[in-house]
């Protein structure tokens, strides 16, 4: 058994026990191989602090529609998206598996000066230069932390892209921190929350207690909505890959709250100025605030709004159907000019 504190893609931390196998050889091996998702290509990417491989592989071949994934986090990694295989290749949809810089299955750099969100920004785009991604095709998908990303990366190169997707993820964390706060904390057992607040005041976060009351009273309702013996393992992966380094420094320690370098991350002025086509996809046992998303999709130029009334942060897996029709007409619907 081994103890991991592991985020959810996005702003929460997921401490849990998995058993897993012998992690795979840390990435920047030429030789790595990924189980489900097969061989990758490695980029490599230029920092003011030295120069790093990441991660990517191809899925398809369509001219029309390419779409970047970035996965959750900070420091998660591509393996929550499996679950587009189901759905991407049977559309015609061309797609990319990408972990970033920390991640898994990229370099894992201990050097804090390159968790800052502008870098991040940066790489994406090193990444979408060195795919050929363009205007005419490419379409950027961001999930939860991902989905900070993809909105700073669209106020510095939206006309790079042809259409963006914010996937579970509120445009400011003081908002988020709010609705954690007045809803979702509100919502649990008073001495449940106590509990877990003490423990987080001691900062023992690898406490079994603290794990097993945030699976039994958050993770099931508002994470993934299955019972946990049943979570996917492309899930459990993702889990157990899950940088500690980068997310703790971006995201902060505590599950219940956001803290860290993205604490004061508000970009809900700025959403204006978003004019490509724009999905947001928000579900209604989220742990981000479904009303705020839906406001998010008024907020920018041409934008849409996609609920998913049965999912919950990990929508795509636990409202699949919902989440896959909608971003499947969203991309035609652009490819097509409607």
């Amino acid at each position: 058994m081994r103890q991991f504190i592991v985020s959810l893609l996005g702003l929460i931390l997921f401490a849990t026990q998995f058993t897993v196998a012998d992690p795979v050889a840390p990435a920047g091996n030429s030789e790595l191989r990924i189980p489900v998702v097969g061989e990758g290509k490695y980029i490599p990417i230029k920092t003011s602090f030295g120069e790093y491989k990441v991660w990517t592989k191809q899925v398809g071949d369509n001219p029309d529609i390419k779409v970047l994934l970035l996965h959750g986090g900070p420091g998660g990694t591509h393996e929550a998206f499996e679950v587009f295989a189901r759905h991407f290749p049977a559309a015609g949809i061309e797609f990319f598996y990408y972990d970033q810089l920390g991640s898994w299955f990229s370099d894992q750099p201990d050097d804090p000066r390159l968790l800052e969100v502008d870098r991040f920004v940066d790489e994406v785009e090193q990444v979408r230069k060195a795919l050929k991604l363009g205007p005419d095709n490419f379409y950027l998908l961001g999930h939860s932390w991902g989905g900070i990303l993809a909105i700073e990366y669209a106020l510095v190169h939206q006309k790079q892209l042809k259409g963006l997707i914010i996937s579970n993820m509120m445009a400011s964390i003081p908002a988020y921190n709010k609705y954690a706060s007045e809803v979702l904390m509100a919502d649990m057992d008073p001495e449940v929350l106590a509990e877990l607040k003490a423990i987080e005041a001691n900062k023992d976060y690898s406490n079994p207690r603290y794990m097993d009351l945030l699976m039994e009273n958050h993770y099931t309702d508002h994470v993934l909505r299955m019972p946990a013996d049943e979570w996917p393992d492309a899930v459990n992966r993702f889990l157990a890959h899950i940088n500690p380094d980068v997310y703790i420094p971006m995201q902060g320690p505590s599950e219940l709250g956001a803290s860290g370098r993205l604490a004061h991350w508000d970009r809900t002025a700025d959403l204006h100025k978003i004019s490509v086509p724009t999905l947001v996809i928000g579900a209604t046992f989220d742990t981000m605030d479904p009303g705020h998303m839906e406001w998010m999709s008024t907020e920018v130029k041409h934008g849409q709004f996609l609920l998913c009334p049965y999912g919950s942060h990990l929508d795509m897996w636990d409202d699949e159907t919902t989440y896959f029709k909608g971003l499947l007409d969203f991309l035609r619907g652009v490819k097509s000019g409607t």
